[in-house]
């Protein structure tokens, strides 16, 4: 699975949204040190109402990848990308944990989700294994997403495609007490199919 390393530069992109500035990319919806595409201004908009949150991002590896983005104006999740050098193809059941190119310093009290695209998992069964993985806030490493084929062909990733999402959640921290005994509740200890199917 492992690939030489060769710089892969934004411009390689067949996307339009996509186009080399220097040392960065240029993408929708990113302002810092980027030119301002035409439709950030409206992510920016239908974002205004919301909380807002800022996470630190620095690009790692060989593989120079663009930020993650949204893709829609009320979408949930940025998607991530595949920072390979050259495509990586599973065979049925096959699992790879692939680069992001990316880490980041997530605030504390949040996390980083990473879920799977509907569409790679509808159409081609290519899945995130451990769905939801966690990015907690103290981890400063790259990004990876840990897929698998649950299709029965083989299926390809090519360099710099959307492989996963990232949803930022907020979320607590507990403290456990041990006791001799719980509350009741009328579910009690029903588990695994006890409400029934129907």
């Amino acid at each position: 699975m492992e690939a030489a390393a060769r710089d892969i530069r934004c411009d390689e992109v067949a996307s339009g949204h996509y186009t080399q500035g220097g040392a960065w990319c240029r993408c929708d919806g990113v302002k810092e040190n980027r030119s301002e595409t035409p439709g950030a201004a409206a992510l920016a908009q239908g974002r205004a109402a919301g909380e807002s949150l800022r996470v630190e991002v620095k690009r790692v590896g060989p593989v120079e990848v663009p930020l993650p983005r949204y893709q829609s104006e009320h979408a949930a999740g940025m998607d991530l990308q595949a920072a390979l050098t050259e495509p990586v193809t599973l065979r049925p059941l096959e699992r790879v944990t692939v680069p992001t190119g990316l880490a980041m310093a997530i605030p504390t009290g949040w996390e980083g989700q990473v879920r799977p695209r509907s569409g790679l998992a509808a159409k081609r069964g290519v899945t995130v294994i451990n769905a939801p993985g966690t990015v907690d806030s103290d981890y400063r490493g790259e990004i990876k997403v840990a897929l698998v084929n649950l299709g029965g062909d083989a299926a390809t990733i090519v360099p710099l495609e959307r492989i996963a999402q990232i949803v930022f959640a907020r979320h607590g921290t507990a403290t456990l007490e041990e006791v001799a005994s719980l509350d009741e509740t009328a579910r009690g200890a029903g588990g695994y199919g006890s409400t029934g199917t129907r």
